[in-house]
């Protein structure tokens, strides 16, 4: 563990037990010792913790500027177009756009990058550097004020780092998990909101071990970003899935590191990546309560299939060398497939009119 972290663990375990949301946000976003805040950028393959879609190459990114010019037209074909996206990483998925982006849609297209992980800056300030110097890319601080604008609100990733407090129905009560003085525990609790919700989720009557987890920042965060939105169109990319499913597998957070995944998120806090599922039932919800009421969840191969130029790109992969040719099958397989990434991962998408 992180020596700084564990101090700032012990320091707070003197008040007694810690719920497991609060010790996720301080291992992930402790201003100084959090995960997400240090010198090094956890992505990547050898030597790193955990890759995503952009690590496979830029096929996420030419979808979504296809897909986006779509929206632009569809919306009158505005003159400014803004696309911010919050937990922008490196900058990759903005970069990969912004190379793909062509002509009215491009001239239109303006990309904001969001992320205060020091990292991710300096990495997306060599990425997004050509349109940087033209103005057409920028970045903004989780602190700066937005200004209201018409375009789209991209997230990669986001909504699976956000402090989530697992909580379990033990067949009488329900309980949370809580991190002791060593390990972690599971404590009865009375569940507020999060009950209620899980209540009206439930398909059928609870059995034991069934359980999700509760992001209580969700709700304001949702607000602040579809709140800048003043028209257009809100994307998550993510991994997740029902309320009513989630119950049903049970609740648990999850620890990437080295690549590998598990359930001990306990260890290692402050040098390891922190996950939970995301519910798209309840983020669904909150958007409708902010004013965006069409929203549809596809799986991530589906979205693919349905705005990518499948048959231009085969014809135009034949023309590559071998081994470039080989990068983009495997990029298009890693999104597609159910067993990688195709299923696993879902595109909410929500409009703003």
């Amino acid at each position: 563990m992180n020596a700084h972290l564990n101090q700032c663990l012990q320091d707070r375990a003197r008040l007694g037990a810690i719920p497991a949301a609060e010790v996720m946000a301080l291992a992930l976003y402790h201003p100084e010792h959090g995960y997400y805040r240090q010198p090094n950028g956890p992505w990547g393959f050898e030597g790193k913790d955990y890759y995503t879609a952009l690590d496979c190459g830029p096929l996420l990114g030419e979808t979504l500027a296809l897909r986006l010019e779509k929206a632009w037209e569809t919306m009158g074909q505005p003159r400014n177009f803004t696309v911010l996206e919050p937990g922008a990483g490196r900058g990759w998925l903005g970069r990969d756009l912004l190379a793909s982006a062509q002509g009215g849609f491009a001239d239109a297209l303006r990309y904001l990058h969001r992320d205060d992980n020091p990292a991710a800056r300096q990495a997306a300030e060599t990425a997004l550097a050509p349109w940087l110097e033209s103005g057409q890319a920028g970045f903004i601080r989780e602190s700066d004020p937005m200004e209201p604008f018409i375009g789209a609100v991209i997230s990669n990733e986001l909504f699976d780092a956000l402090p989530a407090q697992p909580w379990r129905w033990n067949g009488e009560v329900w309980e949370r998990e809580m991190l002791g003085p060593e390990d972690p525990f599971w404590e009865p609790a009375e569940p507020g909101t999060p009950g209620v919700w899980f209540a009206a989720q439930t398909e059928g009557d609870l059995e034991p071990g069934d359980g999700s987890v509760w992001v209580e920042g969700l709700p304001q965060l949702v607000r602040e970003l579809s709140g800048c939105l003043e028209q257009g169109l809100f994307m998550a990319i993510d991994y997740g899935d029902s309320a009513s499913r989630l119950l049903a597998k049970g609740a648990d957070l999850r620890r990437y590191k080295g690549h590998a995944v598990d359930g001990t998120w306990w260890e290692g806090l402050g040098t390891c990546d922190l996950t939970a599922d995301v519910d798209f039932t309840r983020l669904t919800a909150l958007l409708l309560q902010e004013g965006l009421p069409d929203a549809t969840l596809r799986s991530l191969g589906r979205w693919i299939r349905e705005y990518a130029p499948l048959g231009a790109w085969e014809s135009q992969w034949q023309e590559l060398e071998s081994p470039q040719r080989l990068q983009r099958m495997e990029n298009l397989l890693a999104l597609t497939l159910p067993g990688m990434m195709g299923d696993r991962f879902k595109v909410l998408e929500a409009w703003k009119t």
